[in-house]
């Protein structure tokens, strides 16, 4: 049975946080401990992490200021999809050239793919649906483009997706006034992603792993020949550290992050079930998970439960302002993309960060200058295959199992700061108000 934002007080507010019954609360770091590797954040990087390392024996802990599932990895919309780049394909080849694009595309498939494997594995129930995911023409204009992009990645990186015409969506219960046309990619699937990072936090516990709750890291120092972690009633000595909180990272722990990522908000909410009636009023039959080709961009899919999830980008700011005008602005666009349930309220809302680099690249590997210190973080909003496979390939690392030229140049180049960072989400509102300019 749900536990209902009325109900009982929580944390995020979240339909998949009110979809799970008790989760675990990690006990807190009270004095001194020593490991191997200590890692910042309980998300799908960390324990991915966590996972690979304490099954080949290596003595690890999960450090996480809240618990398990609090920041992205407990709030997204759970598309299990390529992604981890604000990059697109033609953009990676000319900046990288064609190897390592497809070496990169290969790599996000192999985290669509370990993610499958691992629930399978594990018999989790995450409530799994779609397959593949649509992208939909939010104008007429648009459509030239998804066939450009069919043939381009069909060429290139030998991926075979399928066009939709108008007739198409409606006919295959994708309905509304603002979709054209359609490209389905046959890759990825979706999940809830709470049920899925509380199973990996699960297999980690087994493994042998640690994790803490409520366990922030204030400060990363050197301490001989380790590194000293501090907490509110503790500290840990490692000789490893494992950067992994993303959008939730404190910019001074190390100060090496500071001005190098930059989170901004993605708001969702879900509403109650709905009724085959209902459905077929505004002919959204599928469970196909889908986005339209805005740069600002919405996500959103019909739940196993025939709950409708909708998400959007955009927030920059989370003073009570800000976040009331992102939500109005979020149910604005909902009633208009599906005005047969304009009237349907959202049972749930919420919203998160979503970690941006200025490159626009994820970081996995090591710190230039800081040795022992690994960076798995900056999935630019899609971050549930990304994040598992790099925590995995982070691990591989520390153990010597991989090397980083193993691992595609798209994700090796180390953050770089922001100029002026303490402005940058300032300039960041300019670019969305000429993102919002394009979008239209």
């Amino acid at each position: 049975m749900l536990q209902r934002n009325s109900d009982t007080p929580t944390t995020i507010g979240s339909y998949w946080e009110a979809s799970i019954q008790a989760p675990r609360q990690d006990r807190q770091l009270m004095g001194n401990a020593l490991f191997d590797v200590a890692i910042i954040g309980a998300g799908f990087a960390g324990l991915s992490a966590a996972l690979k390392l304490a099954q080949d024996g290596v003595s690890t802990c999960v450090l996480e200021a809240e618990q398990v599932g609090f920041g992205a990895s407990g709030r997204n919309g759970g598309f299990c999809c390529l992604g981890g780049t604000k990059l697109d394909e033609r953009t990676l080849i000319r900046k990288f050239g064609l190897e390592e694009a497809r070496k990169f595309v290969a790599y996000q498939l192999a985290g669509v793919n370990l993610v499958e494997e691992r629930l399978n594995l594990w018999n989790a129930d995450v409530d799994r649906h779609s397959t593949g995911e649509i992208f939909l023409a939010h104008r007429p204009r648009d459509v030239a483009s998804l066939q450009d992009d069919a043939g381009f990645l069909k060429e290139n990186f030998g991926i075979k997706t399928r066009l939709l015409s108008k007739d198409d969506l409606e006919k295959n219960g994708f309905g509304g006034p603002e979709f054209y046309g359609g490209m389905h990619f046959p890759y990825g699937f979706a999940l809830n992603p709470m049920k899925y990072v509380h199973a990996l936090a699960d297999q980690v516990r087994q493994s042998g792993g640690k994790i803490f709750g409520k366990s922030q890291v204030s400060g990363v120092t050197r301490d001989g020949d380790r590194w000293r972690l501090e907490t509110e009633h503790g500290f840990v000595r490692v000789r490893k550290v494992v950067l992994a909180g993303n959008g939730y990272a404190r910019e001074d722990a190390p100060r090496w992050l500071q001005g190098r990522t930059l989170p901004v908000m993605s708001s969702i909410q879900v509403t109650r079930p709905l009724s085959e009636q209902e459905l077929s009023a505004q002919n959204w039959t599928s469970d196909i998970m889908a986005a339209d080709t805005r740069i600002l961009l919405h996500y959103f899919r019909l739940l196993p439960d025939r709950r409708f999830l909708f998400g959007t980008r955009g927030g920059i700011f989370e003073s009570p302002k800000s976040l009331a005008n992102m939500r109005k602005r979020a149910r604005a666009d909902f009633e208009r993309m599906f005005p047969a349930w304009a009237r349907i309220e959202p049972e749930f809302s919420w919203h998160g960060n979503v970690c941006l680099a200025r490159d626009l690249t994820p970081f996995v590997g090591e710190i230039p200058h800081m040795e022992g210190v690994y960076s798995v973080m900056g999935w630019h909003g899609s971050g549930i295959a990304m994040a598992s496979i790099s925590g995995e390939k982070v691990a591989g690392l520390i153990t010597g199992k991989i090397r980083q030229q193993d691992l595609p140049a798209v994700v090796s180049s180390p953050l770089r700061r922001f100029p002026l960072a303490t402005l940058r989400k300032l300039y960041l509102q300019g670019a969305y108000w000429w993102y919002g300019w394009q979008d239209r």
